[in-house]
């Protein structure tokens, strides 16, 4: 009985994170401005075009998330698997040095951006990807195409899948 539970939850768990994925970002996503380590802001759209011709996962996440650094060593794992992929951070810390420290505490190896919003998950940038948890991870193919656009930290046998196919 047990058994059959874990596996209607897991049916249940892949169904509802399969119906809520987009295909693409919205317009108004492609044209928001995230902090680049430099503290120079960049139109979102501009990072996306910058990695085309390359798998990425992007992470958003946040220093003080619980649990965004229990994920870490996941997706460091996930890095050594998947050598050739891009890994983006966008990260939802309330103030730049706080991010960039997490950076550095973290060791977290990748391209990273500061979403520069005083709202934070709830800002203009996380309403327009629709974030409602962090960590959330999304895929993107060579082509721009977004693959699994809804993941959370349960989710990294998917996102290998997904970046294995």
């Amino acid at each position: 009985m047990r058994k059959i539970a874990t596996l209607f939850v897991m049916v249940f768990a892949t169904i509802s994170c399969t119906n809520a994925q987009q295909k693409q970002f919205s317009k108004k996503a492609l044209s928001e401005k995230l902090t680049n380590v430099d503290g120079k802001e960049v139109l979102f759209s501009d990072i996306l075009k910058e990695y085309k011709g390359k798998k990425v996962v992007m992470e958003v996440w946040a220093s003080w998330c619980s649990d965004c650094v229990k994920a870490m060593p996941k997706v460091k794992e996930l890095q050594a698997n998947n050598p050739d992929v891009v890994y983006l951070f966008v990260s939802m810390d309330k103030a730049f040095d706080k991010w960039k420290a997490g950076i550095e505490k973290h060791e977290l190896k990748g391209e990273h951006y500061w979403c520069n919003d005083v709202e934070g998950m709830k800002g203009s940038f996380g309403k327009a990807i629709d974030l409602d948890w962090i960590p959330r991870y999304i895929v993107i193919d060579a082509d721009g195409k977004v693959l699994l656009y809804r993941a959370i930290e349960t989710d990294f046998e998917i996102i290998n899948t997904t970046l294995k196919n």
